[in-house]
């Protein structure tokens, strides 16, 4: 499954300046959502990570994810592999779980997110999961941005990666982008003003 092909079909592959949630900037940026519009393809996606999750051995009860971005792509990768689904949500900017979900004691989680950065959001959720009695046994995204290991392809591990060392990453592709800090954007240089696409801006 070539996903960078599939992001650029879908008109998810965005070149330009855009400012990510992280506060850096880079020229490149993957809106899942175009993926994910389509109900067909964002089922053959998740699919394949069930896949992918079970050829590794990773063993789970139920998928949670941080919404907004990762709900489609949690909820589908639920589907996939016949588990139930929940999420968190940002109240007043903290992470919490609300809506009546439960987390019950020794239930074992994948949390789930369309694109994993530093994975700071799937961490957020993956200790609302523990501190409800629940077990995180791995991580799983759409793609990966290059700064966390996978653990189904090579890759390599920067320090700006969030996520825990004990845990697997699972990811349909690895996607490596040149990230810039905004006092030293090149982008911000040449005179261009970085935006702010996805969930967070437009």
């Amino acid at each position: 499954m070539n996903i960078e092909q599939i992001y650029r079909d879908a008109g998810a592959y965005l070149q330009g300046h855009f400012l990510l949630s992280s506060g850096k900037h880079s020229q490149f940026y993957l809106q899942s959502a175009k993926v994910l519009e389509n109900p067909e393809l964002a089922g053959r996606l998740a699919d394949e990570l069930a896949k992918i999750i079970s050829e590794n051995g990773v063993e789970f009860d139920s998928v949670c994810s941080p919404a907004l971005g990762g709900i489609l792509a949690g909820y589908e990768l639920a589907r996939a592999a016949k588990k139930r689904f929940i999420f968190t949500e940002r109240v007043e900017r903290v992470m919490s779980l609300r809506r009546g979900f439960e987390v019950r004691e020794g239930e074992r989680f994948i949390i789930c997110e369309d694109i994993i950065t530093t994975g700071g959001s799937a961490l957020e959720s993956a200790k609302i999961i523990q501190e409800l009695g629940g077990v995180v046994v791995g991580f799983a995204a759409l793609a990966n941005r290059g700064f966390c290991s996978l653990s189904n392809m090579p890759s390599s591990r920067k320090a700006e990666c969030k996520l825990p060392f004990d845990k697997p990453l699972f990811a349909l592709g690895n996607f490596e982008f040149e990230i810039y800090e905004p006092e030293s954007c090149p982008l911000c240089k040449g005179g261009s003003v970085a935006i702010k696409p996805g969930s967070r801006g437009n």
